[in-house]
């Protein structure tokens, strides 16, 4: 207790200098914990993609559609339990700013294959029974105040329907939620045979396959089956893991890990060399209270832990701040709505406080390094 009397002495010593310290750090860990929620949602939910599912898209690219007969192939493949097709709508709510997902599925299929989105019964048994129906997370529900019964207009750009137009629309018959904290409850389903009816090109073909392996050991050796399957066909295919296919996504706008990492290396660069320098600035003025400590009987080994104590109270204090703001303002969810998930893991949080030890400990360690080192006579010399 002596000594964090003394940590806390000497901190309260130049208070304006103490106050700045700990905003500069306050700020990058808000920028950590901030980025770090924007990293997983640029991630699309990576972390918590399927480990039993795999995605079947054309070799070429995503954009180019698959025929809806390679389902029945795939399904014969040994190592595969459950296989369903998805397509990209590409549509848009009202303003081309309002942009959410649409996928066309096969409800049943759809189901069984996600039992992270939590559906009513009564809501899933209404979508298999109206073929104008669809579905849509409760995150996109929210953000336009949809409620059960409404009927939803979408301009698909895309597609066309057989009378001309663009226009969509749709019953929405249910409202899902998420089983696990990081599901993407942002994107509307609607189903595939009313979309694949009305259109009037494309007919027969799907964007993607979703399959689900008995085995996630041999998930491997399936997606090169998979591959095998359709080799030297008009449509070869490239089989990957649900969480590579969803980072391919985020990868589209670069490598978001590197670039968060980059920014947040220079931040903290930046933080070390200003906690840095309040703590050499400290020392140098307490040259001589230092070296009354050592004469009143504090060894080398206290006098270094009094220094490293104070640059490990100002990094904690500012970093539990900082973590503590960016904790209230992720979990009052994505600002702009337009984010999938956004949330930041709990293991990044503990990583968080690691770094604010480490960064206390790098910061004071030269100076606490020049007090051990400091003689008495000295530091009794220069008062």
């Amino acid at each position: 207790m002596k000594y964090l009397l003394l940590v806390a002495a000497n901190l309260r010593r130049k208070k304006l200098r103490t106050v700045l310290t700990l905003l500069s750090v306050l700020v990058g860990f808000l920028l950590y914990g901030y980025l770090g929620a924007i990293e997983v949602a640029l991630g699309q939910g990576v972390e918590v993609a399927g480990a039993d599912r795999l995605v079947v898209r054309h070799r070429v690219s995503i954009v180019q559609p698959l025929p809806q007969s390679y389902g029945a192939r795939i399904s014969r493949l040994a190592g595969v339990e459950d296989t369903m097709h998805a397509s990209w709508f590409g549509g848009v709510y009202q303003d081309p700013r309002n942009f959410f997902a649409q996928i066309p599925v096969e409800p049943d299929r759809f189901q069984a294959m996600y039992p992270e989105y939590v559906l009513p019964a009564g809501q899933a048994e209404a979508w298999r029974r109206t073929r104008t129906g669809a579905i849509v997370g409760r995150r996109t529900a929210d953000r336009f105040g949809w409620k059960i019964g409404d009927r939803i207009p979408i301009q698909a750009p895309i597609w066309q329907k057989k009378d001309g137009g663009n226009t969509w629309e749709f019953d929405l018959v249910g409202i899902y939620d998420g089983r696990d904290k990081g599901t993407d409850t942002t994107t509307l389903y609607l189903r595939y045979d009313y979309f694949d009816e009305s259109r009037a090109v494309g007919k027969g073909l799907v964007g993607w396959y979703v399959v689900r392996v008995k085995d996630p050991e041999q998930a491997e050796s399936v997606a090169r089956a998979i591959d095998a399957e359709f080799a030297n066909s008009p449509a070869e295919t490239k089989t990957e893991t649900e969480g590579a296919f969803a980072g391919a996504f985020a990868r589209q706008i670069g490598d978001i890990g590197r670039i968060m990492r980059a920014i947040l290396g220079a931040v903290f660069f930046t933080i070390l060399l200003v906690a840095g320098n309040t703590m050499a600035l400290s020392v140098r003025e307490r040259t001589s209270e230092l070296g009354v400590l050592k004469a009143l009987g504090f060894s080398n080994r206290q006098v270094m832990a009094v220094v490293l104590a104070e640059s490990g109270v100002l990094a904690l204090a500012g970093a539990g701040a900082g973590l503590g703001l960016a904790w209230f303002l992720v979990g009052r969810g994505d600002p702009t709505g337009m984010l999938a998930v956004f949330y930041v893991p709990a293991a990044r949080w503990a990583a968080g406080l690691a770094l604010a030890a480490g960064l206390g400990l790098v910061a004071g360690l030269l100076p606490a390094v020049q007090a051990m080192r400091l003689r008495i006579t000295d530091a009794l010399r220069r008062a």
